[in-house]
C-alpha cells in the first residue's frame, strides 16, 4: 500500500511539475489580474462617461437603468401602501419582484469584451514588434554571435562600426565556403562500385 502511494505521489509531483502546466497556472493568475484591470477600466472610468453621455441624451438614465420590464413591480410600505418617489410622484420599482432585461448589464459586458479584445490586440502588436525588431537586428548583425556584439560594444565601437565587422566577417564566411567548394569540386569523384568492379577485373585479366 505504501509503495502504491509512493508511486501516485510521484506521478503527482511529475504532472505538477511540467512545463506546460506551470504555464497554463502562471497564465491563468496573470489572465485574472489584467481581467480586474480591465474591469476596474471599465467600470470605474469609462462606464461613468458612458453614463454621463447616456444621462444627458436621456434626461436622467444612464447604463445601469435601462431596463425592459416583462413584469413589473411596485414597492410597497407595511401597511401596504405603494411607495411613490417623492421627485417625480410615479410609484417606486420594486426590482427584486420585478422581471426585467437588463440591457446596461448586457452592454457593460459587450463593452469588457471589447476593451479586452483592443487590450490584447495592442499587447500582441507590441511583442510582434519587438519580436520583428529583434530578427531584423540578429540578420543585420549575423554572423556575429550575441557575445561578439556585446564585447565590441564594450570595447566602444560604434552601431557602424559593429555592422562592418559583421559584413567583414560575413564576406569572409562565404569567401571560406567558396574557397572549401571549389576545393571539393577539384577532388576527383570516388569510383563507383560498379567501376571498383571493373579496375579488379582488368587487373584479374592482365596477370593472368
Amino acid at each position: 500500500m505504501a509503495k502504491e502511494k509512493k508511486g501516485f505521489f510521484a506521478e503527482f509531483k511529475t504532472f505538477i511539475m511540467r512545463g506546460n502546466v506551470i504555464d497554463m497556472a502562471v497564465g491563468v493568475i496573470i489572465g485574472g489580474a489584467f481581467s480586474a484591470i480591465v474591469t476596474a477600466l471599465t467600470n470605474q472610468i469609462l462606464m461613468p462617461v458612458i453614463n454621463w453621455v447616456l444621462y444627458l441624451i436621456t434626461g436622467g438614465k444612464g447604463l445601469e437603468n435601462i431596463y425592459t420590464y416583462l413584469h413589473q413591480a411596485t414597492l410597497v410600505d407595511e401597511a401596504g401602501k405603494t411607495i411613490v418617489d417623492a421627485t417625480t410622484g410615479a410609484p417606486m420599482i420594486d426590482l427584486a419582484n420585478s422581471i426585467y432585461i437588463d440591457w446596461g448589464a448586457f452592454i457593460t459586458a459587450i463593452i469588457n469584451f471589447l476593451l479586452i479584445a483592443l487590450v490584447l490586440f495592442l499587447i500582441i502588436r507590441v511583442i510582434n514588434h519587438i519580436h520583428e525588431g529583434t530578427a531584423e537586428a540578429k540578420k543585420k548583425y549575423a554572423p556575429l554571435t550575441k557575445e561578439e556584439c556585446k564585447q565590441l560594444r564594450r570595447e566602444g565601437k560604434s552601431r557602424d562600426e559593429i555592422l562592418a565587422a559583421a559584413e567583414a566577417k560575413r564576406a569572409e564566411e562565404e569567401a571560406a565556403a567558396k574557397a572549401a567548394a571549389e576545393a571539393a569540386a577539384a577532388v576527383p569523384p570516388a569510383p563507383t562500385t560498379e567501376e571498383l568492379l571493373t579496375q579488379i577485373r582488368d587487373l584479374l585479366k592482365e596477370k593472368e
